[in-house]
Order: structure tokens, then sequence, then C-alpha cells
């Protein structure tokens, strides 16, 4: 028994600081729940605010905005599950390719530094793009093609595009890793076997690899249905530069609850939509496991 211990106090310590991290970031505030549930005053404070019911969250669903930033939650959130697997994979399976170490670890450090950069930065990044007057856009590109200037941030419709891209930009990097290291941990003479067989590298990929990675992608794939009803709100908020003309296609709950708490200061309301986000989150991680468990059990979360 003291032999065990010694030997796995070292990993105790390891995960310490994560387990910390989890219990002050994620637990301690579920405390917090039942402010959804109260009219929060400050003069009163949290158990002195009256009760109020279900009234917090009727300012989610009572608004004529609330179908257009559900549905850009949800579907901006498909998108990026679905193409931001399908990057991810794709860099994980071209870094594993490239077989000379400094080559991977300059490639990779290149992938991993816009993960590095704050949202704040990369709107800024963004602007100098895209600014009507002074974006390289407009004063580089359309100018030397004899076009005229475009207000981006009055073009609802290219901002779709621009969220997307902006995303994969900053994320496919960081998401890769995770793939490289369950590529990197295959048995190579799995690869050694095909190829002797006469397989080409692409064939192996699809043959060996992909079918591979399949639990590995469905456990990420279900951690991120959990939070498809929360949006990156860096991305939505900062990158348009909180425009109005944009608000169809990049406002989503976050940033609603964030201008409607800006507004009216109330607590509650962004509580109730905490609250929402987290119960449809855990309902539809538990209905996906189910989906993947009656398919092929082995590759279910639980």
């Amino acid at each position: 028994m003291r032999k065990s211990s010694k030997t796995t106090l070292p990993f105790m310590l390891i995960a310490l600081p994560g387990v910390v991290y989890l219990i002050i970031n994620n637990y301690i505030p579920m405390f917090g729940i039942f402010l959804a549930f109260k009219d929060y005053k400050y003069s009163k404070g949290i158990f002195g605010s009256d009760w109020c019911g279900l009234k917090n969250f009727k300012f989610l669903f009572a608004t004529d905005d609330a179908l257009i930033m559900t549905r850009n939650t949800i579907l901006y959130n498909l998108v990026f599950i679905v193409l931001g697997t399908v990057v991810a994979i794709f860099i994980a399976i071209l870094m594993c390719e490239l077989g000379e170490r400094m080559r991977v670890k300059i490639f990779q450090s290149c992938l991993l530094l816009p993960n590095l950069l704050s949202w704040v930065v990369i709107g800024i990044i963004g602007f100098a793009f895209l600014s009507a007057d002074t974006g390289f856009i407009n004063n580089t590109i359309l100018r030397t093609m004899g076009k005229e200037s475009v207000s981006w941030y009055m073009q609802p419709n290219v901002w779709p595009l621009i969220l997307v891209l902006v995303f994969l930009w900053k994320n496919a990097g960081y998401q890769s890793i995770i793939y490289m290291a369950s590529i990197s941990g295959f048995d190579k003479s799995i690869y050694e076997a095909a190829s002797i067989d006469g397989a080409s590298k692409l064939k192996q990929i699809f043959s060996i690899t992909l079918p591979m990675l399949v639990p590995t992608i469905t456990i990420l794939t279900l951690m991120a249905v959990g939070r498809i009803f929360f949006s990156d709100f860096g991305l939505f908020y900062q990158v348009p530069q909180d425009s109005g003309a944009l608000y169809a296609v990049t406002q989503t709950i976050d940033t609603y609850v964030y201008r409607g708490l800006m507004q009216s200061n109330n607590v509650g309301m962004a509580a109730a939509a905490g609250f929402y986000q987290s119960v449809i989150g855990f309902v539809l991680v538990v209905a996906a496991n189910a989906v993947v468990k009656k398919i092929n059990p082995e590759n279910a979360l639980f």
C-alpha cells in the first residue's frame, strides 16, 4: 500500500493544479445557480433577494431575437465542430508525415501561435485588414484591381465566412495536437505491413489512420456537442467590432446576454442564461452518447 502511494504521488501532484482549477472555476460557481430564480438586488445581497420563479428565463425567449441568436449559436457551432475536426485531422496527418522533427516543431509552433493571441488582438488584426478607410484589403487588393472600397463591417452576408475562417485559423492548430498524439501512438508495424503489401500513403491514411482515429474523434465530438449552446464570446463580439449592422449573423446567446447585462445590469438574467445553456448541453451530451453507444458501444464516452 505504501509502495503504491509512493508511485502515484508524483502523478497526483502533477494533476493537483488542474483539479484545483476545476474546483474553483467549474464547481464552486455552481452554488450560484439559484440566482437564476431570484430577482437579484445588490442592496439585499444574494440570500436576501426575492425569489422570482422563471421570470429571468423569459428574457431569453420573450424577444424577437430569441430565434436568431439560438439559430446562430447552433449553426455556427455545428460548422465549427465539423470543419474544425476535418481541418485538425488534416493538419495532424500532415505533421506526422513530415518525418523530420525540426520541421515538425517549426510548423507546429507557427500553427499554435494564433491560439496564444487574445480575441482583442485578433479583432485589431481583423480591423487592420477590413477597415473601410485604412484596411489592407480595400487599400491594397481592391484598389489594385480597380474596384471600390467595401464597408466590410456593414456587410452581413460575408461575415459567416469570415468568422469560420478566423475560428479555423486560431483553433485548428491547437485542436490538431490531440490527433497528432493519437497518431503517434499507433503501432508502426501496421503501416510497415501495409507498405509491404503495396498500400500507398493515401491508402494507409484512409484504411488505417482514419479508422483508428474514430474513438478520439467520437470523444472530442461528444465533448464539443455539450457546448453547442455556448459560443466563443470573443469571436462574435471582438472580431465584428460589435457592429450593430452585423447582429443578424453575429448575435449569439452569449453576446445577447452580455449586451443585456450591460444595459439592464440584471445578474439573475445572466445566471438564467448560463443555467439554460448548461442543462441543454448536458441533455445533448447524454443523447449523443446514447446514439453512439447504440451504434458502437466501444466508442461511447460513458
